[in-house]
Protein backbone atom coordinates (compact mmCIF):
# COMPACT_ATOMS: atom_id res chain seq x y z
CA UNK A 1 0.00 0.00 0.00
CA UNK A 2 1.29 3.43 -0.97
CA UNK A 3 1.82 5.86 1.89
CA UNK A 4 1.49 9.04 -0.20
CA UNK A 5 -0.66 9.99 -3.19
CA UNK A 6 -1.69 13.11 -5.03
CA UNK A 7 -5.25 11.82 -5.31
CA UNK A 8 -7.16 8.92 -3.77
CA UNK A 9 -10.25 7.82 -5.72
CA UNK A 10 -12.89 5.93 -3.75
CA UNK A 11 -14.79 3.56 -6.03
CA UNK A 12 -13.53 1.68 -9.09
CA UNK A 13 -16.60 2.00 -11.27
CA UNK A 14 -16.41 3.66 -14.67
CA UNK A 15 -16.38 7.17 -13.17
CA UNK A 16 -13.67 6.33 -10.65
CA UNK A 17 -11.49 4.47 -13.14
CA UNK A 18 -11.94 7.15 -15.81
CA UNK A 19 -10.94 9.80 -13.26
CA UNK A 20 -7.85 7.78 -12.36
CA UNK A 21 -6.98 7.28 -16.03
CA UNK A 22 -7.13 10.97 -16.93
CA UNK A 23 -5.24 11.97 -13.79
CA UNK A 24 -2.52 9.37 -14.25
CA UNK A 25 -2.14 10.29 -17.91
CA UNK A 26 -1.16 13.76 -16.72
CA UNK A 27 1.38 12.45 -14.24
CA UNK A 28 -0.59 12.51 -11.00
CA UNK A 29 0.07 9.80 -8.42
CA UNK A 30 -3.35 8.16 -8.11
CA UNK A 31 -4.59 5.39 -5.84
CA UNK A 32 -8.00 3.82 -6.46
CA UNK A 33 -9.75 2.00 -3.61
CA UNK A 34 -12.47 -0.56 -4.26
CA UNK A 35 -14.12 -2.49 -1.47
CA UNK A 36 -15.23 -5.28 -3.82
CA UNK A 37 -13.30 -7.99 -5.69
CA UNK A 38 -13.68 -6.43 -9.17
CA UNK A 39 -13.63 -2.90 -10.61
CA UNK A 40 -17.11 -1.40 -10.42
CA UNK A 41 -20.46 -2.55 -9.08
CA UNK A 42 -23.37 -0.89 -10.90
CA UNK A 43 -20.89 0.06 -13.64
CA UNK A 44 -20.79 -3.61 -14.62
CA UNK A 45 -24.55 -4.14 -14.30
CA UNK A 46 -26.19 -1.43 -16.38
CA UNK A 47 -27.86 -1.64 -19.79
CA UNK A 48 -24.85 -0.40 -21.74
CA UNK A 49 -26.79 2.46 -23.37
CA UNK A 50 -24.74 5.53 -24.33
CA UNK A 51 -27.39 8.11 -25.14
CA UNK A 52 -27.64 11.84 -25.55
CA UNK A 53 -31.34 11.59 -26.27
CA UNK A 54 -33.93 12.78 -23.76
CA UNK A 55 -31.45 14.26 -21.29
CA UNK A 56 -31.87 17.08 -18.83
CA UNK A 57 -30.67 20.24 -20.63
CA UNK A 58 -27.99 20.71 -17.93
CA UNK A 59 -26.44 17.40 -18.95
CA UNK A 60 -26.38 18.07 -22.68
CA UNK A 61 -22.93 19.71 -23.04
CA UNK A 62 -21.43 16.88 -20.99
CA UNK A 63 -23.12 13.98 -22.77
CA UNK A 64 -22.38 15.39 -26.21
CA UNK A 65 -18.69 15.65 -25.35
CA UNK A 66 -18.93 12.18 -23.79
CA UNK A 67 -20.32 10.85 -27.07
CA UNK A 68 -17.31 12.27 -28.89
CA UNK A 69 -15.02 10.50 -26.41
CA UNK A 70 -16.91 7.22 -26.77
CA UNK A 71 -16.38 7.20 -30.53
CA UNK A 72 -12.61 7.06 -30.05
CA UNK A 73 -12.49 5.15 -26.78
CA UNK A 74 -11.54 1.73 -28.15
CA UNK A 75 -8.51 3.25 -29.85
CA UNK A 76 -7.57 5.41 -26.87
CA UNK A 77 -7.83 2.61 -24.32
CA UNK A 78 -6.45 -0.05 -26.63
CA UNK A 79 -9.32 -2.39 -25.82
CA UNK A 80 -12.38 -3.92 -27.45
CA UNK A 81 -15.38 -2.55 -25.54
CA UNK A 82 -17.96 -3.61 -28.18
CA UNK A 83 -18.78 0.01 -29.00
CA UNK A 84 -21.55 0.35 -31.59
CA UNK A 85 -22.82 3.72 -32.75
CA UNK A 86 -26.20 2.34 -33.75
CA UNK A 87 -28.47 5.10 -32.47
CA UNK A 88 -31.16 5.20 -29.80
CA UNK A 89 -34.89 4.85 -30.40
CA UNK A 90 -37.49 5.77 -27.75
CA UNK A 91 -40.86 4.25 -28.62
CA UNK A 92 -44.28 5.80 -28.02
CA UNK A 93 -47.33 3.59 -27.57
CA UNK A 94 -49.82 6.47 -27.48
CA UNK A 95 -50.22 10.12 -28.40
CA UNK A 96 -49.51 11.28 -24.83
CA UNK A 97 -46.10 9.64 -24.88
CA UNK A 98 -45.44 10.98 -28.37
CA UNK A 99 -46.28 14.50 -27.25
CA UNK A 100 -43.87 14.14 -24.31
CA UNK A 101 -41.06 13.11 -26.65
CA UNK A 102 -41.87 16.04 -28.90
CA UNK A 103 -41.38 18.48 -26.03
CA UNK A 104 -37.69 17.52 -26.01
CA UNK A 105 -37.00 18.45 -29.63
CA UNK A 106 -36.27 22.13 -28.80
CA UNK A 107 -33.50 20.91 -26.47
CA UNK A 108 -31.99 18.85 -29.31
CA UNK A 109 -32.16 21.86 -31.64
CA UNK A 110 -30.62 24.16 -29.04
CA UNK A 111 -27.55 21.95 -28.78
CA UNK A 112 -27.36 20.96 -32.43
CA UNK A 113 -28.10 17.28 -31.81
CA UNK A 114 -29.55 15.32 -34.72
CA UNK A 115 -32.82 13.95 -33.37
CA UNK A 116 -36.20 13.55 -35.04
CA UNK A 117 -39.62 12.09 -34.44
CA UNK A 118 -40.54 9.01 -36.46
CA UNK A 119 -44.08 8.01 -37.34
CA UNK A 120 -45.21 4.40 -37.17
CA UNK A 121 -44.44 3.68 -40.83
CA UNK A 122 -40.85 4.91 -40.40
CA UNK A 123 -39.90 2.67 -37.45
CA UNK A 124 -39.23 -0.41 -39.56
CA UNK A 125 -36.27 1.32 -41.22
CA UNK A 126 -34.55 1.53 -37.83
CA UNK A 127 -35.69 -1.77 -36.32
CA UNK A 128 -36.73 -4.18 -39.10
CA UNK A 129 -39.80 -6.21 -38.25
CA UNK A 130 -40.76 -4.11 -35.23
CA UNK A 131 -44.31 -4.88 -34.14
CA UNK A 132 -46.52 -3.68 -31.32
CA UNK A 133 -48.82 -1.01 -32.66
CA UNK A 134 -46.56 1.96 -31.92
CA UNK A 135 -47.67 5.51 -32.61
CA UNK A 136 -44.07 6.45 -33.36
CA UNK A 137 -40.83 7.25 -31.62
CA UNK A 138 -37.85 9.56 -31.22
CA UNK A 139 -34.61 8.61 -32.96
CA UNK A 140 -31.08 9.89 -32.32
CA UNK A 141 -28.73 8.17 -34.80
CA UNK A 142 -25.51 9.39 -33.11
CA UNK A 143 -26.13 7.50 -29.86
CA UNK A 144 -24.66 4.07 -29.22
CA UNK A 145 -24.01 1.26 -26.78
CA UNK A 146 -21.08 -0.71 -25.36
CA UNK A 147 -20.29 -3.56 -23.02
CA UNK A 148 -20.29 -2.30 -19.40
CA UNK A 149 -17.89 -4.89 -17.98
CA UNK A 150 -15.36 -4.58 -20.79
CA UNK A 151 -15.46 -0.78 -20.66
CA UNK A 152 -15.00 -0.55 -16.89
CA UNK A 153 -12.13 -3.03 -17.03
CA UNK A 154 -10.54 -1.16 -19.96
CA UNK A 155 -10.47 2.10 -18.01
CA UNK A 156 -9.00 0.29 -15.00
CA UNK A 157 -6.24 -1.31 -17.08
CA UNK A 158 -5.49 1.97 -18.87
CA UNK A 159 -5.19 3.79 -15.55
CA UNK A 160 -2.77 1.14 -14.31
CA UNK A 161 -0.75 1.37 -17.52
CA UNK A 162 -0.23 5.10 -16.84
CA UNK A 163 0.97 4.50 -13.29
CA UNK A 164 -2.17 4.51 -11.15
CA UNK A 165 -2.59 1.92 -8.39
CA UNK A 166 -5.78 -0.06 -7.91
CA UNK A 167 -6.48 -1.90 -4.67
CA UNK A 168 -9.39 -4.34 -4.83
CA UNK A 169 -11.05 -5.66 -1.67
CA UNK A 170 -9.53 -2.72 0.16
CA UNK A 171 -12.24 -0.62 1.72
CA UNK A 172 -11.95 2.95 2.86
CA UNK A 173 -12.48 3.24 6.61
CA UNK A 174 -12.32 7.00 6.95
CA UNK A 175 -11.09 10.33 5.56
CA UNK A 176 -8.64 12.30 7.70
CA UNK A 177 -8.93 16.07 7.81
CA UNK A 178 -6.88 18.97 9.09
CA UNK A 179 -7.85 22.65 9.22
CA UNK A 180 -10.98 22.13 7.10
CA UNK A 181 -9.29 20.16 4.35
CA UNK A 182 -8.50 16.56 3.43
CA UNK A 183 -5.19 15.30 4.78
CA UNK A 184 -5.38 11.57 4.11
CA UNK A 185 -7.41 8.38 4.19
CA UNK A 186 -7.49 5.29 6.38
CA UNK A 187 -7.94 1.99 4.57
CA UNK A 188 -8.09 -1.62 5.65
CA UNK A 189 -4.44 -1.96 4.62
CA UNK A 190 -3.05 1.23 6.05
CA UNK A 191 -3.08 5.01 5.84
CA UNK A 192 -2.36 7.16 2.79
CA UNK A 193 -1.46 10.82 3.00
CA UNK A 194 -3.22 12.83 0.31
CA UNK A 195 -4.63 16.33 -0.18
CA UNK A 196 -7.44 15.17 -2.48
CA UNK A 197 -10.12 12.49 -2.26
CA UNK A 198 -12.60 11.81 -5.07
CA UNK A 199 -15.81 10.15 -3.93
CA UNK A 200 -16.97 8.03 -6.87
CA UNK A 201 -18.60 5.43 -4.65
CA UNK A 202 -21.98 5.29 -6.38
CA UNK A 203 -24.77 4.13 -4.11
CA UNK A 204 -22.45 4.25 -1.08
CA UNK A 205 -21.48 7.91 -1.55
CA UNK A 206 -24.04 9.33 0.88
CA UNK A 207 -22.79 7.01 3.59
CA UNK A 208 -19.21 8.17 3.06
CA UNK A 209 -20.33 11.81 3.06
CA UNK A 210 -22.13 11.34 6.39
CA UNK A 211 -18.89 10.26 8.06
CA UNK A 212 -17.65 13.76 7.22
CA UNK A 213 -20.77 15.54 8.43
CA UNK A 214 -22.10 16.10 4.89
CA UNK A 215 -25.73 15.43 3.94
CA UNK A 216 -25.85 14.12 0.38
CA UNK A 217 -29.44 13.35 -0.72
CA UNK A 218 -29.44 9.95 -2.35
CA UNK A 219 -31.84 7.05 -2.84
CA UNK A 220 -31.17 3.52 -3.97
CA UNK A 221 -33.21 2.14 -6.86
CA UNK A 222 -32.81 -1.54 -7.68
CA UNK A 223 -32.43 -2.14 -11.39
CA UNK A 224 -33.03 -5.60 -12.90
CA UNK A 225 -31.32 -6.61 -16.15
CA UNK A 226 -31.02 -9.89 -18.06
CA UNK A 227 -29.25 -11.36 -21.06
CA UNK A 228 -31.03 -13.67 -23.48
CA UNK A 229 -29.74 -16.58 -25.48
CA UNK A 230 -28.36 -15.61 -28.95
CA UNK A 231 -30.56 -14.75 -31.91
CA UNK A 232 -30.03 -13.66 -35.53
CA UNK A 233 -28.99 -10.02 -35.97
CA UNK A 234 -31.92 -7.59 -35.98
CA UNK A 235 -30.70 -4.05 -35.26
CA UNK A 236 -27.68 -2.10 -34.02
CA UNK A 237 -30.01 0.47 -32.44
CA UNK A 238 -30.63 0.58 -28.69
CA UNK A 239 -34.38 0.64 -28.11
CA UNK A 240 -36.27 2.08 -25.15
CA UNK A 241 -39.92 1.01 -24.98
CA UNK A 242 -42.59 1.22 -22.27
CA UNK A 243 -42.46 -2.55 -21.68
CA UNK A 244 -38.85 -3.38 -22.47
CA UNK A 245 -35.55 -1.69 -23.25
CA UNK A 246 -33.07 -3.73 -25.28
CA UNK A 247 -29.85 -3.74 -27.25
CA UNK A 248 -28.44 -6.61 -29.29
CA UNK A 249 -24.93 -7.65 -28.42
CA UNK A 250 -22.20 -8.84 -30.75
CA UNK A 251 -22.94 -12.51 -30.07
CA UNK A 252 -26.60 -12.01 -31.01
CA UNK A 253 -27.97 -12.10 -27.45
CA UNK A 254 -30.06 -9.23 -26.13
CA UNK A 255 -29.53 -7.21 -22.99
CA UNK A 256 -33.07 -6.53 -21.76
CA UNK A 257 -34.59 -4.51 -18.95
CA UNK A 258 -38.26 -4.26 -18.11
CA UNK A 259 -40.16 -1.02 -18.14
CA UNK A 260 -42.75 -0.12 -15.55
CA UNK A 261 -42.40 0.72 -11.88
CA UNK A 262 -39.01 1.13 -10.21
CA UNK A 263 -38.06 -1.14 -7.31
CA UNK A 264 -37.08 0.55 -4.07
CA UNK A 265 -35.98 -1.57 -1.11
CA UNK A 266 -37.15 0.31 1.97
CA UNK A 267 -34.50 0.95 4.64
CA UNK A 268 -34.02 3.54 7.35
CA UNK A 269 -32.13 5.60 4.77
CA UNK A 270 -35.42 5.92 2.86
CA UNK A 271 -36.48 8.47 5.48
CA UNK A 272 -33.36 10.62 5.22
CA UNK A 273 -33.86 14.05 3.65
CA UNK A 274 -37.34 13.09 2.58
CA UNK A 275 -38.13 16.72 1.77
CA UNK A 276 -35.98 16.52 -1.36
CA UNK A 277 -37.59 13.36 -2.72
CA UNK A 278 -41.21 13.56 -1.59
CA UNK A 279 -42.51 16.13 -4.12
CA UNK A 280 -41.32 14.19 -7.17
CA UNK A 281 -42.30 10.88 -5.63
CA UNK A 282 -45.82 12.06 -4.92
CA UNK A 283 -46.21 13.35 -8.45
CA UNK A 284 -44.91 10.07 -9.93
CA UNK A 285 -45.96 7.57 -7.25
CA UNK A 286 -47.29 5.10 -9.85
CA UNK A 287 -43.71 4.62 -11.06
CA UNK A 288 -42.45 3.14 -7.77
CA UNK A 289 -42.83 -0.23 -6.08
CA UNK A 290 -41.71 -0.36 -2.46
CA UNK A 291 -40.38 -3.61 -1.03
CA UNK A 292 -40.21 -4.29 2.69
CA UNK A 293 -37.95 -7.19 3.60
CA UNK A 294 -34.36 -8.09 4.41
CA UNK A 295 -32.83 -4.70 3.53
CA UNK A 296 -35.10 -3.00 6.09
CA UNK A 297 -34.29 -5.59 8.75
CA UNK A 298 -30.59 -5.20 8.02
CA UNK A 299 -30.81 -1.40 8.38
CA UNK A 300 -32.71 -1.73 11.68
CA UNK A 301 -30.05 -4.10 13.00
CA UNK A 302 -27.34 -1.74 11.79
CA UNK A 303 -28.83 1.08 13.85
CA UNK A 304 -28.39 -0.79 17.14
CA UNK A 305 -25.66 0.44 19.51
CA UNK A 306 -22.51 -1.63 19.16
CA UNK A 307 -23.50 -3.04 15.78
CA UNK A 308 -20.95 -3.71 13.04
CA UNK A 309 -22.45 -0.85 11.07
CA UNK A 310 -21.76 1.57 13.91
CA UNK A 311 -18.18 0.34 14.23
CA UNK A 312 -17.43 0.14 10.49
CA UNK A 313 -20.06 2.18 8.62
CA UNK A 314 -18.39 1.93 5.21
CA UNK A 315 -17.84 -1.81 5.05
CA UNK A 316 -20.38 -3.58 7.26
CA UNK A 317 -22.50 -4.73 4.29
CA UNK A 318 -19.69 -5.55 1.90
CA UNK A 319 -20.70 -8.35 -0.44
CA UNK A 320 -24.29 -7.12 -0.65
CA UNK A 321 -25.76 -8.61 -3.81
CA UNK A 322 -29.19 -7.19 -4.76
CA UNK A 323 -31.61 -9.76 -6.14
CA UNK A 324 -33.12 -9.36 -9.62
CA UNK A 325 -36.88 -9.08 -9.88
CA UNK A 326 -37.94 -12.35 -11.59
CA UNK A 327 -41.32 -10.97 -12.64
CA UNK A 328 -39.60 -8.14 -14.49
CA UNK A 329 -37.32 -10.58 -16.29
CA UNK A 330 -40.32 -12.63 -17.44
CA UNK A 331 -42.22 -9.55 -18.58
CA UNK A 332 -39.30 -8.04 -20.44
CA UNK A 333 -38.57 -11.28 -22.29
CA UNK A 334 -42.25 -11.69 -23.25
CA UNK A 335 -42.38 -8.07 -24.45
CA UNK A 336 -39.18 -8.51 -26.50
CA UNK A 337 -40.69 -11.51 -28.26
CA UNK A 338 -43.91 -9.56 -28.86
CA UNK A 339 -42.26 -6.51 -30.44
CA UNK A 340 -39.79 -8.62 -32.46
CA UNK A 341 -42.01 -11.54 -33.57
CA UNK A 342 -39.45 -12.78 -36.11
CA UNK A 343 -37.12 -13.86 -33.30
CA UNK A 344 -36.93 -17.56 -32.42
CA UNK A 345 -38.03 -18.49 -28.89
CA UNK A 346 -35.36 -17.12 -26.55
CA UNK A 347 -34.28 -18.13 -23.07
CA UNK A 348 -32.58 -16.22 -20.28
CA UNK A 349 -28.84 -16.90 -20.12
CA UNK A 350 -28.29 -14.85 -16.97
CA UNK A 351 -29.95 -12.17 -14.85
CA UNK A 352 -28.63 -9.66 -12.35
CA UNK A 353 -29.49 -6.54 -10.38
CA UNK A 354 -27.67 -3.47 -9.14
CA UNK A 355 -28.33 -0.44 -6.97
CA UNK A 356 -28.62 2.85 -8.82
CA UNK A 357 -27.79 5.99 -6.84
CA UNK A 358 -30.55 8.50 -7.57
CA UNK A 359 -30.41 12.21 -6.77
CA UNK A 360 -33.66 14.16 -6.17
CA UNK A 361 -33.39 15.97 -9.53
CA UNK A 362 -31.85 12.97 -11.33
CA UNK A 363 -28.67 14.79 -12.32
CA UNK A 364 -25.14 14.18 -10.98
CA UNK A 365 -23.29 15.80 -8.13
CA UNK A 366 -19.92 16.98 -9.45
CA UNK A 367 -17.26 19.19 -7.92
CA UNK A 368 -15.42 20.06 -4.73
CA UNK A 369 -17.41 20.34 -1.52
CA UNK A 370 -17.12 23.91 -0.18
CA UNK A 371 -17.13 22.74 3.45
CA UNK A 372 -14.12 20.47 3.02
CA UNK A 373 -11.20 21.42 0.79
CA UNK A 374 -9.90 18.60 -1.36
CA UNK A 375 -13.05 16.46 -1.11
CA UNK A 376 -14.53 16.07 -4.61
CA UNK A 377 -17.85 14.41 -5.40
CA UNK A 378 -18.47 12.50 -8.62
CA UNK A 379 -21.69 10.67 -7.86
CA UNK A 380 -25.50 10.77 -8.07
CA UNK A 381 -25.60 9.86 -11.75
CA UNK A 382 -29.12 8.44 -11.36
CA UNK A 383 -28.71 5.72 -13.94
CA UNK A 384 -26.74 7.91 -16.37
CA UNK A 385 -23.26 7.12 -15.06
CA UNK A 386 -22.16 4.66 -17.73
CA UNK A 387 -22.65 7.03 -20.65
CA UNK A 388 -21.26 10.01 -18.72
CA UNK A 389 -18.34 8.11 -17.17
CA UNK A 390 -15.61 9.18 -19.60
CA UNK A 391 -16.46 12.88 -19.53
CA UNK A 392 -17.08 12.91 -15.77
CA UNK A 393 -13.63 11.42 -15.22
CA UNK A 394 -11.99 13.94 -17.53
CA UNK A 395 -13.74 16.93 -15.94
CA UNK A 396 -12.88 15.85 -12.41
CA UNK A 397 -9.25 15.40 -13.44
CA UNK A 398 -9.24 18.91 -14.93
CA UNK A 399 -10.78 20.35 -11.79
CA UNK A 400 -8.00 18.79 -9.70
CA UNK A 401 -5.07 19.47 -12.03
CA UNK A 402 -6.09 22.86 -13.49
CA UNK A 403 -8.45 24.26 -10.87
CA UNK A 404 -11.22 24.54 -13.46
CA UNK A 405 -12.91 22.01 -15.76
CA UNK A 406 -13.24 22.59 -19.50
CA UNK A 407 -17.05 22.46 -19.28
CA UNK A 408 -19.33 24.27 -16.87
CA UNK A 409 -20.40 22.00 -13.99
CA UNK A 410 -21.97 24.70 -11.81
CA UNK A 411 -25.42 23.15 -12.19
CA UNK A 412 -24.16 19.93 -10.61
CA UNK A 413 -22.71 21.55 -7.46
CA UNK A 414 -23.27 19.89 -4.09
CA UNK A 415 -24.37 23.19 -2.56
CA UNK A 416 -27.55 23.25 -4.70
CA UNK A 417 -29.31 21.15 -2.06
CA UNK A 418 -28.63 23.63 0.74
CA UNK A 419 -29.45 26.52 -1.59
CA UNK A 420 -32.86 25.11 -2.43
CA UNK A 421 -31.88 25.02 -6.11
CA UNK A 422 -33.13 21.49 -6.72
CA UNK A 423 -35.41 21.40 -9.72
CA UNK A 424 -37.78 18.76 -10.98
CA UNK A 425 -36.36 15.98 -13.16
CA UNK A 426 -36.34 17.10 -16.80
CA UNK A 427 -35.37 13.90 -18.64
CA UNK A 428 -38.24 12.83 -20.92
CA UNK A 429 -37.22 9.16 -20.88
Amino acid sequence: MERDADVVVVGAGIVGCATAYFLARRGARVVVLERGPAPGEQSRKNWGFVRQQGRDPLEMPLVMEANRLWRGLQRELGADIEWVQGGNLALAADDTRMARLETWLPVAREFGLETRLLRARELDAVVPGLAGGWVGGMHTPGDGHADPEKTTDAFARAALAHGASLHLECALQGVSTRAGAVSGVVTEHGEIRTPTVVCAAGAWSARLARTLGLDLPQRWVRGTVAQTTPAPAVTACAVWGPGVAFRQRRDGSFTIAAGGALDHDVTLDSLRQLRFFLPNFWKNKALFRFHVGRPLLASLTAALPGSAARRRPLVWDRGLEPQPNPAKVRRSLAELQRVLPSLPPLGIARRWAGYIDAAPDLIPVLGEVPQLGGFVLATGFSGHGFAMGPIAGRLVSELIMDGKPSLDITGFRFSRFAEGAVGRPRSVL
